[in-house]
């Protein structure tokens, strides 16, 4: 799903976060898919937003998640993976600001934490993600 923003200020926060939240998230899915019985495939996506999707799969399950999904799963309070919604559709978020810390710098701790946290949740959820 497309996030849209309460403010012009969410916005400016998404855009800091986001380059650095798709680093994290893809270097987290190499390391933790490493170490799971998993198997993991990208495929690149034209929409609805441009990017790639990752597919895991282990014996005769597959799940096919989104890498944005993932990084606004990081980025964004109480995110919800698109699978269950049209992934044109729309839907307000909220920016983590455990995120940052003060003065708008980003708190790297916490984006490494919450990423792994993330990533673990999606394998250890698998195939019910």
């Amino acid at each position: 799903m497309k996030p849209t923003f309460q403010n012009a200020t969410d916005w400016e926060k998404a855009e800091i976060l986001m380059q650095p939240a798709f680093i994290r998230v893809m270097d987290n899915l190499r390391k933790q898919i490493e170490k799971s019985n998993l198997v993991a495939t990208y495929e690149e996506i034209k929409e609805p937003l441009p990017g790639y999707q990752l597919i895991l799969t282990h014996e005769d399950n597959s799940v096919t998640i989104s890498i944005w999904d993932i990084c606004f799963k990081v980025c964004f309070i109480d995110y919800k993976f698109s699978s269950t919604e049209s992934p044109q559709d729309s839907i307000m978020v909220e920016i983590d600001e455990n995120l940052f810390q003060e003065g708008g710098v980003i708190n790297w701790d916490s984006l490494e934490q919450k990423t792994q946290k993330t990533i673990q949740n999606i394998i250890d959820n698998f195939p019910n993600i």
